[in-house]
């Protein structure tokens, strides 16, 4: 018998319900596909060849400067998953051990609906509204972790400091997270910046808020509508299963996979380990797109193909921002904050002076040189020496970069 659901599409149900609020779009929308994927724990599957399993958790981190929206944007969808005991969350804050105790804690047994099957699995999700406080700085240890959890192991086993091993049934965990791009960069080693753990993560960045909200009061429409969210996500929470595919499915995916190879969305060191897992990525998306819907069939079709390339899309678009100006160089950085310097400058010859004020407690004179020597190289701007009068940069137009 089909569980009915009270909204058409609970990504659109949660966008409209917080659309009396600041942070940006995405911020909303990533958040909601999070949502889900917290209801849905380890209890759906895409079973994809003989030794292939896709689990719909993901890591998500929202990054942008402060006073964005993220935790704003987060903070809804933490209230409704509260509300829904059968879904457990971590602390914001705690250490791989006590992260490890709270899986182990987290004892879950699923009927599957189909086949009566039952399961027991530990799934989490880590909503924390500060990355780098959940994660801490080069924590190594933590990090080669979550790159094991991604997997969704049927089994994990964890050797104490006393030689006691720690066995986790039926590890799942999905995560969201919030930062700046100073702190993303602060928090991870420079040489972990490719793989490892940033290329399990959708990286959403944006720059500033959507909009001024002066009186964010909630509205009894908003109200019913947080109560409709509630409802439909406990029966998004009853699901369980494996997901099926439409032969029309397997034909785009064939496709798309093909697009993938032939015109990747990055040509940048730093993210080719995304690149290698981009199909993975996708193919969770489809299937939180697909419960978000509200069929409950379990069957993947053309329309959440499309509608999960058409996300991963639109977030890639600014993903390469939250690594600019990551490098061994140690002037990298601020060539890149130099960029932005001149690319916001609403003129386009900017006074050297003006330029050397503005960085004049990053820079001496000797890194000026370099940064602008290497801004020049890059064919992003050129100084014009004037006799007699002041130096100045010159912004290059677009079409000679």
């Amino acid at each position: 018998m089909p569980i009915k659901r009270i909204l058409p599409d609970w990504i659109s149900g949660f966008m409209e319900y917080t659309e009396n609020s600041e942070p940006p779009i995405l911020f909303r929308k990533w958040t909601a596909i999070s949502a889900i994927a917290s209801a849905l724990q380890r209890k759906v599957r895409v079973k994809w060849g003989t030794s292939l399993m896709f689990y719909p958790n993901m890591y998500i981190v929202l990054v942008g400067p402060s006073a964005t929206g993220k935790g704003t944007a987060m903070s809804p969808a933490l209230d409704i998953l509260s509300e829904i005991p059968s879904i457990r969350t971590s602390a914001q804050a705690t250490s791989l051990q006590a992260l490890i105790r709270r899986l182990k804690e987290t004892n879950l047994t699923d009927i599957d609906l189909h086949t009566g099957a039952q399961q027991f699995h530990s799934s989490m999700t880590v909503f924390s509204k500060e990355f780098t406080v959940f994660l801490g700085y080069h924590n190594r240890e933590l990090m080669a972790a979550l790159c094991d959890w991604y997997d969704c192991d049927r089994k994990w086993k964890y050797e104490t400091i006393s030689r006691k091993t720690e066995e986790i049934i039926g590890v799942w965990v999905n995560l969201i997270a919030g930062t700046t791009p100073d702190l993303v960069q602060s928090s991870l080693p420079i040489e972990s910046i490719g793989g490892g753990l940033t290329s399990r993560i959708i990286f959403v960045h944006e720059e500033k808020r959507s909009k001024l909200v002066a009186l964010p009061t909630q509205t009894n429409e908003e109200a019913k509508l947080y109560k409709s969210l509630l409802s439909d996500l406990e029966k998004v929470a009853m699901l369980s299963g494996e997901f099926k595919w439409t032969p029309e499915f397997c034909n785009a995916w064939t496709d798309w996979c093909y697009e993938c190879e032939d015109y990747p969305p990055f040509n940048d060191p730093k993210f080719d380990g995304y690149l290698g897992r981009r199909r993975g990525h996708v193919m969770k998306l489809a299937m939180i797109l697909n419960a978000s819907h509200g069929r409950h069939n379990l069957t993947l079709d053309v329309p959440d193909l499309q509608e999960a390339i058409k996300l991963i899309k639109e977030v890639e678009i600014r993903m390469p921002l939250v690594f600019r100006g990551v490098g061994r160089s140690d002037s990298a950085s601020l060539v890149q904050r130099a960029v932005a310097f001149i690319e916001n400058s609403i003129t386009d010859e900017i006074p050297v002076w003006q330029f050397a004020r503005y960085f004049g407690n990053d820079m001496d004179k000797p890194m000026m040189d370099r940064v602008v020597s290497t801004i020049e190289i890059m064919g992003l701007a050129k100084v014009v020496n004037r006799p007699g009068a002041d130096s100045y940069i010159k912004k290059m137009p677009k079409k000679e970069y």
